[in-house]
């Protein structure tokens, strides 16, 4: 782990923490420029079903340059263009789309495509899949949708008991998991699903991604000496709820969700001599400088950036976008 070299400001005592790797992963931003190369190449209104990713500035942002957000496809009207999201859909979203002649552009991030790939694989092998993560999110309809009668999903230990009873004694039964999870709080799951079902297969990889497991290490290097841990990002955003999760878990005394600025609460600030701060991975870095130039009006103006990775994963754009890159 490197860091930068830096010493509390000597008129205030108060101090920074900035985390590193923080912000926009490969698959986010190659979605936010999926939806604005389409925009430029067929311009508007291209439509979007649900939200590109889950921040709110993101959203609201793309829809002041002609982006159409709907619920579902059939909310496009016929022929029009349309991209699904970053998390994935299921072939019953493609079919519905198929049936109004919609142009689709699927901007699902390749992370989430491989589980989904796992998941046909290991249906068609006969495997019963135990799928851990957050019922009525859209990676975990988009991911269930390819395997409705084998996929059974697993929303927290205290789902556990609520499985179905025949998978106790079915022999071909193996764990995935929604990309953007608590690394620490799938393995509890897994260790406690082991206990139930001791024939349980573990996955030839992990399918948390890359991006959710660097801000969550980049957060606890940082959380033990933070009184208090501002994680920016929206409340739909699960790798972003899980960062204050595990601020919390690594010791931070306090940690807070916020998507602008603005909603810090001045109060937070009683008595605190260190943030720490991180922001999602569907958080653009404007975001962050927001909350910097908001706490250097409270005195926070010395700021250490804790970096303990490198990312330099980039994805290419959907093929038929790809030409105009």
């Amino acid at each position: 782990m490197s860091s930068s070299v830096s010493s509390p400001s000597p008129e205030t005592g108060k101090k920074i923490l900035l985390a590193a790797p923080r912000g926009y992963c490969a698959g986010v931003d190659r979605a936010v420029e999926t939806v604005e190369r389409a925009l430029e190449e067929y311009g508007a209104p291209i439509y979007v079903r649900k939200e590109i990713v889950h921040n709110r500035y993101v959203v609201d942002t793309l829809a002041d340059k002609g982006v159409i957000f709907v619920d579902e496809a059939s909310e496009a009207p016929e022929g029009a263009h349309m991209v699904f999201s970053a998390h994935g859909v299921s072939p019953a979203v493609k079919e519905e789309a198929a049936a109004k002649n919609l142009q689709s552009i699927d901007a699902a991030c390749p992370l989430v495509t491989k589980v989904h790939n796992e998941v046909k694989r290991f249906d068609k092998q006969g495997f019963h899949i135990l799928f851990i993560g957050h019922e009525g999110h859209e990676e975990v309809e988009g991911t269930m949708g390819h395997s409705l009668d084998r996929t059974h999903l697993v929303d927290g230990l205290e789902s556990i008991p609520g499985l179905p009873a025949f998978l106790a004694d079915e022999p071909n039964l193996i764990w995935l998991s929604q990309t953007t999870l608590s690394v620490d709080e799938t393995m509890e799951i897994v260790r406690e699903l082991k206990k139930v079902y001791p024939q349980l297969q573990d996955p030839p990889s992990d399918d948390i991604c890359y991006a959710t497991q660097n801000r969550q290490v980049a957060v606890k290097a940082i959380a033990e000496r933070c009184d208090l841990m501002i994680v920016v990002g929206s409340t739909n955003s699960s790798n972003s709820v899980r960062l204050v999760e595990v601020a919390l878990q690594a010791g931070a005394t306090n940690a807070y969700l916020v998507d602008y600025a603005h909603q810090i609460d001045e109060a937070w600030l009683d008595g605190v001599e260190t943030i720490g701060i991180s922001s999602g991975a569907s958080v653009p870095e404007i975001l962050v400088t927001g909350v910097l130039e908001r706490l250097e009006g409270y005195g926070f103006d010395d700021v250490e950036e804790v970096t303990s990775a490198a990312e330099k994963i980039v994805f290419a754009l959907p093929r038929v976008l790809r030409t105009a890159r």
